[in-house]
């Protein structure tokens, strides 16, 4: 055993009771437990005994051994048959990988550089097992303490996180995990009166029943759905009837008019694809029943808007001219909707198609732009669609 190593034994017990200290010192949900220090007295033993066995096999160049990495898996049991949460364990083996590294600093001399490498490649390779261990223990602990509606919310939160434990949480609980996820976000303008975290709770509840996705609200009048994604070839998003069907649900409970964003993102990188459906969910017409899935290329223009205070006046300009002509904007907007073709989008909206040429034509004079011309799609749709955002639902 090299000076560096015997350094760490040395300093096993210190070490130990300062982690302890600093897991109280900045996690309230361990402070909680320590109420006759039976807890704080079972967390040192463990500290203590982490790093007494780290010590002993990293001298001598070998793994955990199972009986380790069950007596790891017992203590994460433990913990959250107590009642820890998920996120505050998150945390204590953040700042456990941050203490671990200074403690070897803090040992380690001029000469020990050898022993300063041989152990950190030690603790890279046999510090993953330990955590993995611990934390299907944990996972296994929450099993009969947390009722699965409550699980399948931390799961969702877990994969848009890009935690690296969510894929043995989703094990637990069943549900596969893809390589890629749709990300949907339903953004209710007008939540219910009665709308309470119990009735959230219910519709949650309610939606499991039928569908075995992740999904959590994010706060009380947002709500995001994790489905896998079939086809990811597309910039557009894919058609996703798994989507499709349990927001239809959703809303069929909820029954409130809502915006909805949806954006594809690699498993493990979620958190980007999260923050875009979010963004969409918040400027995505209003729908009064979920007919679309809104993507960024659906609402390119009013994303924009936030970054361009001046295109907003713009596109507000506009829609004035066309709300002085006959029912422009809904006209256009079905218009645009059916790809331009004429008789179905008359047909959409119940009139003859020379009534819809008129409107076109009308437009078209108000504007100094055809609807119909490669300039006047790109901004008269613009307008529309601004138009509709701010004063309308479909």
């Amino acid at each position: 055993m090299g000076d560096l190593l015997r350094h760490l034994a040395r300093r096993v017990d210190h070490n130990a009771r300062r982690a302890v200290d600093t897991y109280h010192r900045e996690l309230a949900d361990f402070r909680a437990l320590d109420v006759t220090g039976a807890a704080a007295t079972t967390m040192l033993d463990f500290a203590v005994a982490l790093r007494r066995r780290t010590v002993e096999l990293a001298a001598n160049d070998e793994p955990f051994t199972d009986d380790d990495l069950h007596f790891m898996t017992s203590v994460g049991r433990e913990r959250a048959e107590r009642g820890i949460l998920l996120e505050s364990e998150r945390k204590v083996q953040a700042l456990h990988a941050a203490l671990t590294l200074q403690e070897v600093r803090e040992a380690a001399g001029p000469g020990d550089i050898d022993d300063l490498m041989h152990m950190l490649r030690w603790i890279g390779v046999n510090g993953v097992h330990a955590q993995n261990a611990y934390t299907r223990g944990f996972l296994a602990g929450q099993r009969g303490s947390e009722p699965y509606s409550r699980r399948i919310q931390r799961l969702a939160e877990m994969l848009i996180r890009d935690d690296a434990a969510a894929p043995q949480l989703a094990a637990q609980l069943g549900v596969v995990v893809p390589g890629w996820h749709c990300v949907t976000v339903v953004h209710f303008r007008e939540m219910p009166h009665r709308s309470t975290d119990k009735l959230r709770t219910a519709t949650l509840e309610a939606l499991l029943g039928t569908h075995r996705y992740p999904m959590m609200w994010r706060n009380q009048d947002e709500f995001l759905l994790l489905t896998p994604a079939m086809d990811v070839t597309t910039p557009f998003g894919p058609e996703d009837s798994a989507t499709t069907s349990v927001v239809a649900d959703l809303c069929a409970e909820l029954r409130g008019p809502c915006s909805i964003g949806l954006a594809v993102g690699r498993t493990g990188h979620l958190g980007e694809a999260a923050a875009l459906a979010c963004r969409i969910s918040r400027v995505a017409p209003a729908q009064s029943k979920p007919r679309e899935l809104h993507t960024v290329a659906d609402v390119i223009v009013e994303l924009a808007l936030g970054e361009l205070p001046e295109l907003d006046r713009w596109l507000r300009s506009i829609g004035e001219l066309l709300a002085a002509g006959p029912d422009l904007v809904r006209t256009l907007n079905a218009f645009y909707q059916h790809d331009m073709n004429r008789l179905r989008a008359a047909n959409a909206l119940n009139i003859h198609p020379r009534t819809l040429d008129y409107r076109i034509h009308r437009a078209r004079d108000l504007t100094g732009l055809h609807p119909a011309s490669t300039r006047g799609v790109r901004v008269i749709s613009a307008a529309v669609a601004h138009a509709l955002r701010h004063n309308d639902t479909s």
